[in-house]
């Protein structure tokens, strides 16, 4: 199905970026988005694609290790 969306130029420029940065057009961002909106995407997709996001990821964790401690203060 095809469904035509009105939205501001500006909007739509930075929403295409933000999908580039996750590999993705923004038709496969909003398509993806629609799915998980309507329930029909699986949970073993979901975490395929987060688990792709993670490894694309250009983060640096200089060091750092994860301390239970640390996570449980309050």
């Amino acid at each position: 199905m095809n469904i035509t969306l009105s939205i501001d130029e500006k909007v739509a420029q930075r929403a295409r970026l933000a999908a580039q940065k996750m590999g993705k057009s923004l038709n496969q961002a909003v398509r993806d988005y629609l799915e998980q909106l309507g329930g029909s995407a699986g949970k073993g997709q979901q975490w395929a694609q987060f688990e792709s996001r993670c490894l694309q990821s250009k983060v640096e964790l200089k060091g750092w290790k994860f301390n239970r401690d640390e996570a449980n203060e309050r």
